[in-house]
This record gives C-alpha cells, sequence and structure tokens, in this order.
C-alpha cells in the first residue's frame, strides 16, 4: 500500500475524483476483502444512477464479498464491530450511508449519536478498515433545506470518522495527497528499516534481500536473520499495523490463514505434455520414471513443452530445537555447517556451485523444548510464517524458477516427527531415524531420549488445538514455520519448490490445512532415507523421483539429482518428433538422391502398361508352405524388427 504503518483510513475526494479507485488499489493485495455498499438502489428509472452502480460492481474481482446496509444506517457498526483480524472491509461511500440516515423512513434518528456510534466502531475493528466519502465542503451551501441537512451530516460524519482513523487522504483529479499520514516523511524513506509509531512496540529489524544480495566478485549471497516481534502489549495497538519494509505483507493487510485460495498447476498442461513424450524420437522404453519431471514442469510452466529450470536458489533454514529433540548433536554444529555454507564451502555449497545455483542461508528463530512448553509463541508463527512467504516473493522477483528447500540445525528431525504426529497419526519411533555419530556409530540411548521427547511432547499437547499455526507454535518450531511459509509464497507466485529433507516435509504436512494447493507445487527427489519423509511423501502423494540414499543433508540430495532432472527437461523440450508420425524418414539414405532421367528406372506404377503383355499371375510355391509341417530349407534370418 502507499502509507505503512495504518489499520484505518479514509479516502476523501468530490465527484469523477478517483477516490474509489484509489481505495480500491489500497486492498488489491488484500487475500480476503470484504465490500461493503452502502449506496440506495435508487429510482429504477434512473438510468445514469444505475449505470454507476455498475461500473463499480464491475470493478470488484471476483475473490472479494459484498454485503449491502442500506436497509439499516446502524448496520455499518455492527459490520465493523463482528469483523474478523483477517479481514480487509471497504466501505463506499459515506454519502450513501448519510443519504440512508436522513431518509425519511428512518425518522426520527438521533443523526449525531449514529455518526459516535460509527466513529466508536472504528476505532474498536480489528479488520483492517478503507472508507470512501465524498468531501463537499469546498462547494456552495446548498439553498434547499435537505441539502443543507444532508452536507452538514456529511460534514460532521467527515470529521468523526478522520479522527477515528489513523490515516486521512485527500483525492484531487486521480493525485492522492495524505493529509494524516500514519508515518513520517522521514520513516517513509528509511531504505532498510522502519520503527513502529509506538515505544511501547517495536517493529521486527529484518535485513531486506536487497542489503544481502552477493556482490559480483562473491558467489553466494550472505544470510536473512529474521527477528521475532516483541510480544505486543495493551499500549501497542494493533500488532498488523507494526511498518516494516521487509515484510510489507503485514503492511498490505495479509493474514496467513486456513482455507487460502491459492493458485494450481496447469491441469492439462502435465498430461499434454506426457503424452507428448511417446511422440518423440526417444530410442528404447523413454525416460522411464523420469517422465513425472516433465509432467511436474509442465504443469508448474502452463505449457507442454517444459524447458529445464536455469535459475535456481537454495533455501537453506538454521534453526535448532532445545531439549530432548536435539539429543546425541554435537553443540555449534549445525551453526558450523551454516557458516560453511555462507563461506562457499561444505557439501551444499560445492554442490550449488556446481549446479549454477544460488545459496542463501536464513536464520530461524530458536524453538524451545517441545516436551516441557511450546517451541513458538504464537506472535512468532506469524512473523516466521510471513517471512517465508517474503523469501519466496523475493526469489520470484529475482526470476528465481525453482526453491530448493533445505535445513540445517539440532533436533529438527525431532520437531519434524511430531509433527507428522500431530497431523498424521503417526507413532514417533516409527518416523524418527536412527541417530549416528560423528564417528559413523548408532547411538540408540539419544534416539530413545528424542522418542521420549515427542512423546512428552505430544502428552503435553492432547487437548490442544490441531490446527496448523498451533501444531507449528507447539511442536513444529522456528524452521518448521518458516518453510511452512516459503512453501506458500511460492504457490502464490507459482514457483515449484524442490524438496529434500523431513523439514521440508513437515511443512507440507502443516501447509494442508493453509492451502491444500501447496502441494502440487512441490517435487520430491529422493527421501534420503528418512522414515519421515517416506510417511510424509506418502500422505502428500509425493513420490519420489529417486532412491540414492544419500544422507548429505538437507539440500544436498535434492542438488545431485538437479542435472539430471535438468538433462531429462532439455531432452523432452529438444528432441523431434518421430518420423513414423511425420510421414517422413530422414534416416532414408535415397531420400537425398535426385531422380535420375534414364527411363530404365522408371516406376513401373507410373508407366503406361503394355497391352501386349499378358496379366501378371502369382506363380505357385515350390517349397513348403506356412500351414506345412516339412522343414523350411531356407535358412532363419536375422534380423529382428525395430
Amino acid at each position: 500500500m502507499s502509507v505503512d504503518g495504518w489499520n484505518t483510513v479514509l479516502v476523501l475526494g468530490g465527484i469523477r475524483s478517483g477516490k474509489s479507485e484509489f481505495a480500491e488499489s489500497l486492498v488489491t493485495d488484500a487475500p480476503v476483502v470484504r465490500y461493503v455498499a452502502t449506496a440506495p438502489e435508487g429510482d429504477p428509472e434512473d438510468t445514469e444512477w444505475a449505470t454507476r452502480l455498475a461500473a463499480h460492481r464491475a470493478r470488484r474481482p471476483g475473490s472479494w464479498t459484498t454485503e449491502e446496509t442500506t436497509e439499516d444506517p446502524r448496520r455499518l457498526a455492527d459490520v465493523l464491530e463482528s469483523a474478523e483480524p483477517n479481514e480487509m472491509l471497504l466501505v463506499d461511500d459515506l454519502g450513501g450511508w448519510v443519504t440512508v440516515l436522513l431518509d425519511p423512513d428512518h425518522q426520527p434518528a438521533d443523526d449525531v449519536a449514529t455518526i459516535a456510534e460509527l466513529a466508536e466502531a472504528i476505532r474498536g475493528c480489528a479488520a483492517r478498515v478503507v472508507l470512501v466519502s465524498p468531501e463537499v465542503g469546498l462547494s456552495l451551501v446548498p439553498t434547499t433545506p435537505l441539502g443543507r441537512a444532508f452536507t452538514d451530516a456529511l460534514g460532521a460524519a467527515n470529521r468523526a470518522v478522520a479522527d477515528a482513523c489513523d490515516a486521512v487522504v485527500l483525492v484531487v483529479a486521480g493525485q492522492p495527497v495524505w493529509l494524516k499520514p500514519a508515518v513520517t516523511s522521514t520513516e517513509r524513506s528509511a531504505p532498510a528499516t522502519v520503527t513502529a509509531p509506538t515505544a511501547a512496540a517495536t517493529a521486527p529489524v529484518v535485513a531486506s534481500l536487497a542489503d544481502t544480495e552477493p556482490t559480483p566478485e562473491v558467489q553466494l549471497p550472505d544470510v536473512l536473520t529474521p527477528t521475532p516481534p516483541a510480544a505486543p502489549t495493551a499500549e501497542s495497538g494493533n500488532p498488523w499495523a507494526a511498518p516494516t519494509m521487509a515484510l510489507p505483507m503485514v503492511s498490505t493487510g495479509l493474514v496467513i490463514q486456513p482455507g487460502m485460495e491459492l493458485p494450481m498447476p496447469d491441469e492439462y498442461a502435465g498430461p499434454q505434455a506426457v503424452d507428448r513424450l511417446a511422440t518423440l524420437d526417444v530410442p528404447g522404453a523413454g525416460l522411464g520414471v523420469l517422465d513425472r519431471v516433465v509432467g511436474f514442469a509442465a504443469a508448474t510452466q502452463g505449457t507442454s513443452t517444459p524447458v529445464a529450470w536455469g535459475s535456481v536458489r537454495v533455501l537453506l533454514l538454521h534453526g535448532d530445537h532445545a531439549g530432548g529433540a536435539a539429543a546425541g548433536t554435537v553443540a555449534g554444529e549445525s551453526a558450523r555447517r551454516a557458516a560453511q555454507a555462507r563461506a562457499g564451502q561444505g557439501a551444499l555449497a560445492r554442490l550449488a556451485a556446481e549446479s549454477g545455483a544460488s545459496l542463501q542461508v536464513v536464520d530461524t528463530p530458536a524453538s524451545a523444548p517441545i516436551e516441557d512448553q511450546p517451541a513458538l509463541a504464537p506472535e512468532q508463527v506469524e512473523s516466521a510464517l510471513r517471512y517465508g512467504w517474503r523469501l519466496a516473493e523475493q526469489a520470484a522477483d529475482a526470476g528465481v524458477q525453482l526453491l530448493v528447500l533445505g535445513a540445517c540445525g539440532a533436533g529438527t528431525e525431532a520437531a519434524a516427527a511430531a509433527v507428522l504426529a500431530a497431523t498424521a497419526g503417526a507413532e514417533p519411533p516409527a518416523v524418527l531415524g536412527r541417530v549416528i555419530t560423528d564417528s559413523g556409530e548408532i547411538d540408540d540411548a539419544a534416539w530413545m531420549i528424542r522418542c521420549a521427547a515427542v512423546r512428552d511432547a505430544l502428552h503435553r499437547t492432547r487437548r490442544s488445538s490441531r490446527g496448523a499455526k498451533d501444531i507449528l507454535a507447539e511442536l513444529g518450531g522456528g524452521d518448521v514455520a518458516v518453510a511452512t511459509g516459503v512453501l506458500l509464497g511460492a504457490t502464490a507466485r507459482r514457483v515449484p519448490v524442490l524438496l529434500d529433507g523431513p523439514v521440508g516435509l513437515a511443512a507440507g504436512m502443516v501447509s494442508r490445512d493453509l492451502a491444500g494447493q501447496a502441494r502440487h507445487w512441490c517435487l520430491l527427489a529422493d527421501h534420503g532415507g528418512h522414515p519421515a519423509v517416506r510417511l510424509a511423501a506418502d500422505v502428500l502423494g509425493l513420490t519420489p523421483l529417486l532412491d540414492l540414499r544419500m544422507d548429505l543433508g538437507e539440500g544436498a540430495n535434492a542438488l545431485v539429482a538437479l542435472p539430471l532432472l535438468r538433462s531429462v527437461l532439455a531432452l523432452s523440450a529438444a528432441l523431434p518428433v518421430h518420423p513414423s508420425l511425420t510421414g517422413t524418414d530422414d534416416t532414408d539414405p535415397a531420400a537425398d538422391e535426385p531422380e535420375s532421367t534414364d527411363p530404365s528406372y522408371a516406376d513401373p506404377d507410373l508407366t503406361e502398361p503394355d497391352p501386349t503383355e499378358p496379366d501378371f499371375a502369382e506363380p505357385e510355391p515350390a517349397g513348403p508352405g506356412p500351414a506345412s509341417t516339412g522343414a523350411d530349407e531356407q535358412p532363419a534370418s536375422s534380423w529382428r524388427a525395430g
């Protein structure tokens, strides 16, 4: 939106000033918009008024819902008071509302009290609200009593609503002028971070991607480090109104919630691409199970001839889990791995360099011991989800065509097992892999501690809600929450994700409740021998393409498979159609020879028949026929039909 940091805004303007269009532009990116129509239908014979109403309706997207308040002017306050925090309300306009308020059918009425109720409802509204109102205070005083009553009432309403709103903008000739901005011009020009307008609640200070993009001499980008927001206090106001440059979805009113309608891959392009493979000049049995790669790429690219992914970004989520979930891990080992990746060292960075993929290391909030307390606070979950969404959006804006999602951190496997147990009803011992020490030995004692931690966490939360955000807060932790946000953001921007490891699959399980479309944008290259990955893949309907059983860390298996997947896509896009389907055989050496003028080479089918020659009669076979039991003296041919 144009100005950050507001929860309610009043848009004023004259007739045909563009105020409604500007107000609609403020809510374009909001996922849930409720349009509150206040204008009465008017005289059925007034075609000009009907045309105006039709134009307003035509501009509204089909995803918006419309609510009429023309029957009772007091209903507008009720709508505002009952609005949910995840909603965005667009009220258009207060002029129509005042018209209904002054209608004789609603008299006698206390206009002043009704306007005061509206202003109070705006102050207490949990949703974000954009109100549109005509500014008539600059015109002449009407000569009729009804006209004067209307301008007086509308002027009083505008003043009361403007005082209740966080921001006020005046639109003149299509140009917005902010009369009551929610942030100062100094705050608006800050390039990387913005502080909250009150000292009681400080907005999260997060480095933007622009600050961490690599210089031409450095191959790998720097790390993004999200700082979880402080818990809101009574003085902090609405926590969603805190402005931030790194998470603009907060300022646009985005609230990640269950049942979001995100795009699906093209349901026709995938099958068409697989059918097209049968027509190509491919020797042997073709691509085998890798034809699923072609179908997946075709569906996500929206074409039956997909191309190999050019720009690939690896997101390595680094976050540790405290308590028994991290039993058997060496303290500081995950931080060392993350530092290696940042420096372009280690297995993951080397594989990324070989594949030409960029690597971005992301520090996620640390998670508390799940056997004793929730892994994250609800505010941290919201921040982590938005941060993951923004990571995917930044990748899409940079032209990334494929995301590879991996993680490194102590206790990630146990946290993923807890998520699977809560979402799929799995038993912890069945989805927890064996604990392998640095020396290659199996540590059964550490494995039992992890199982006990997951068991105790499930017992502690046995009466808790199994909603997506509740599972992330109680069991999943920071890395799973950020990974879930990445999957949702990638789905919203139509960017496919190559999963690798328990964290990505656990995020896929959680994302089902938020947006069921997310799993259709995910591809699993290899299960890596992890029982949790196998179970989650089975539930999500993701069949691993390979069975390498490598264990180089999350993300590494996917990068090992990436060149193979790219080769398959490049091959399917470059191979021609089989000659038998085109009617020509390019391998026939005689096809390119010039036609001879010698009559002896004339095609007998094209020459005139000689009437003096007798009709041709097929001679009787001298040897045994196909039905004969006699031995065939002809040697058997070694030619095999292709």
